[in-house]
């Protein structure tokens, strides 16, 4: 019997033996520390706490008064630039292309934005016939959303109908010409061989003889393949019309984004029905609709990327350390330069992206109150919630799509991460201020176009702020002086360092 009771007890471990070692297996997640997408279970509760208290206890306690929240929220003046698409110079289309061009584009929404102005500009350097972008699977958020998706084809057709010739799809003469085809071995019509930044020569020697050799030409990979500056005036106005005048969303994408601004800028009223309240959209038609709140739009880019490639340190400890540094090798094997600096010449240097944390406290210091109404632009988070926990303290405020939404209404985009930055951008547009807390595509997508706008748009003084919270010693009082005298000529002025700096600024406006 007592034999029995011991064979029992060494199956029951060998059994939970078993158990420990195949739970991986079915919740990978659980034991999966900051995952691509999504943190750990573990690592959420493991989250760092606020590593700047002194500065988040004045935060808190002290507000900004009206004349500095009246300057806040004043728009900016006319600034006396003239708009880029203005143009009487461009050269009329041939009367025969030279061929069909395709472009294969990587990377994000932004990335591939910028993609679609060169591919555009390059159609007109061979006078060519521009077959509609394909647009690559993205491959951290593994998003296949097409053009057609997230772009209004038919607008973009017809704002640039007297600029280049524009294909939907090849003619069937060409259907054998396909991303699957150029990727089962090396083509002759397959141009992989574009330098960075590359100038329009490079395209006339390169890509026109293939044209005129085989009728079509595919160029990939195709990001940041032209050359941003030393190219024809008409060809830079030809960017701008493309990027702020053809590329607009489709409707849903827009019926989407003018909803959350809605819903921002009017609270939704209550309707009885019985003994029950249910919120309601505001119509134009309401006779009670209130005057329309200003808000700010906050894009936090801080996911696990971002994250691993800046090398820097976050607060995690050495388990997120040890995490960020082997999914950096994982990705980029060695090729991330920055990980051979410390994280103090990091930040001395701009270099590390702005937690939520950090970069409530610089709203805090411009001078946003609690009362301010937030809207954060961003995808997922690293960290989840708690990481945003300190920020959402210094703005209770704080709205999102999902908590203005429903998930009916977010069902089209839902998992669909260029759509879901897609309804980000339209309403960053719309939005009385944005902010955005590390450089980036969407970052300098947004600078750019709001700047054709001229709206304000706060650009955040990195290197001034990286230096600013190395100091543990510094005062809520002097942070924030610091922080008013850096950021004065950094709310939507447009200046030629500037222009020469950001090719979405650099195209913007012209004297």
């Amino acid at each position: 019997m007592k034999l029995l009771v011991e064979l029992n007890q060494s199956q029951r471990f060998a059994l939970g033996g078993v158990l420990v070692i195949l739970l991986p297996c079915f919740f990978p997640t659980l034991f999966t520390p900051l995952g691509r997408a999504f943190p750990s279970v573990f690592s959420e509760w493991n989250a760092p706490k606020p590593r700047h208290l002194q500065l988040l206890k004045g935060a808190l306690q002290l507000q900004s008064s009206d004349w500095q929240q009246s300057d806040l929220w004043s728009p900016l003046p006319n600034q006396g630039w003239k708009s880029c698409v203005e143009s009487a110079d461009t050269p009329s289309l041939p009367k025969e292309s030279q061929g069909y061009v395709q472009v294969f584009l990587d990377g994000g929404l932004n990335q591939q934005r910028m993609g679609i102005c060169d591919a555009v500009a390059v159609a007109k350097i061979l006078n060519a016939t521009l077959v509609i972008p394909h647009l690559e699977v993205n491959p951290v958020w593994q998003d296949s959303s097409s053009f057609t998706e997230i772009f209004d084809i038919d607008h973009f057709i017809n704002v640039l109908k007297d600029d280049i010739f524009i294909a939907k799809e090849l003619p069937s003469i060409y259907s054998w010409s396909t991303r699957e085809y150029y990727a089962t071995g090396i083509r002759a019509t397959r141009i992989k061989t574009a330098p960075v930044h590359a100038s329009a020569n490079w395209y006339l020697e390169n890509v026109l003889p293939v044209l005129q050799s085989y009728g079509i030409a595919a160029l990939a990979p195709f990001s940041h393949r032209l050359a941003f500056d030393n190219l024809p005036t008409y060809i830079q106005r030809l960017r701008c019309k493309v990027n702020f005048k053809a590329l607009v969303f489709v409707p849903q994408i827009k019926e989407l984004g003018e909803a959350l601004v809605n819903r921002i800028r009017y609270p939704p009223i209550e309707i009885r029905a019985g003994d029950t309240k249910y919120p309601q959209d505001r119509t134009d038609e309401s006779s009670n609709k209130p005057r329309a709140r200003k808000f700010v739009v906050l894009h936090l880019r801080f996911d696990k990327d971002m994250a691993a490639h800046s090398a820097c340190d976050f607060g995690g400890g050495q388990a997120e350390k040890m995490a960020l540094a082997k999914y950096r090798q994982v990705i980029w094997q060695g090729r991330v330069q920055k990980s051979q600096f410390t994280d103090e010449e990091l930040r001395n240097q701009g270099r590390c992206p702005l937690t939520p944390e950090e970069i409530g406290l610089l709203l805090a210091a411009l001078g946003f109150s609690n009362s301010t109404h937030l809207y954060l632009a961003s995808h997922k988070v690293y960290g989840g919630e708690a990481r945003i926990s300190t920020l959402r303290k210094l703005f209770p405020l704080m709205e999102d799509k999902k908590s203005l939404a429903s998930a009916e209404e977010l069902g089209n985009v839902e998992g669909k991460a260029s759509l879901l930055a897609a309804v980000d951008y339209y309403v960053s547009m719309q939005s009385d201020i944005f902010i955005s807390a590390s450089p980036g595509n969407m970052h300098n997508a947004l600078v750019g176009h709001r700047s054709y706008k001229n709206l304000k748009t706060i650009r955040p003084n990195m290197a001034l702020l990286g230096q600013l919270f190395l100091n543990k010693s510094i005062e809520w009082l002097e942070f924030q002086k610091a922080v008013l005298n850096g950021h004065k000529n950094r709310q939507g002025q447009i200046s030629y360092v500037l222009v020469e700096d950001i090719f979405w600024e650099w195209i913007t406006f012209w004297r």
